[in-house]
């Protein structure tokens, strides 16, 4: 059985985010994206205590896309060290897990 992921990072502009988004779904790295935003977000970064507002950006993909996927998430993101997660799904409709598993089988050449 394919296993499924959710993937989380954020940028600090939502028109970075929109563009993220587009490229992993186009390159079928994700099947489908949504964003958040702007969300507060309270961190520690370079040893210093911040405040600030980002996009959340959500993506589904299968554990075998994820290497995939979090190597275009990094090369391209607006941040040299974003925050790229990844959760497993526990569960989920028959037919949305399908959806995710053919959104994301690469393509063969026309």
């Amino acid at each position: 059985m394919t296993e499924y992921v959710q993937v989380s990072t954020a940028t600090p502009a939502r028109d970075q985010a929109v563009e993220l988004a587009k490229g992993a779904v186009r390159n079928r790295l994700a099947a489908g994206s949504q964003i958040i935003g702007p969300v507060v977000s309270v961190f520690w970064h370079l040893g210093e205590f911040g405040e600030g507002e980002e996009w959340r950006l959500l993506l589904t993909t299968t554990t075998e896309r994820y290497p995939e996927l979090e190597k275009y998430l990094l090369e391209s993101h607006p941040w040299d060290n974003p925050e790229v997660i990844a959760v497993p799904l526990t569960a989920g409709a028959p037919r949305c897990l399908e959806w995710i598993q053919a959104s994301v089988a690469p393509q063969s050449p026309a």
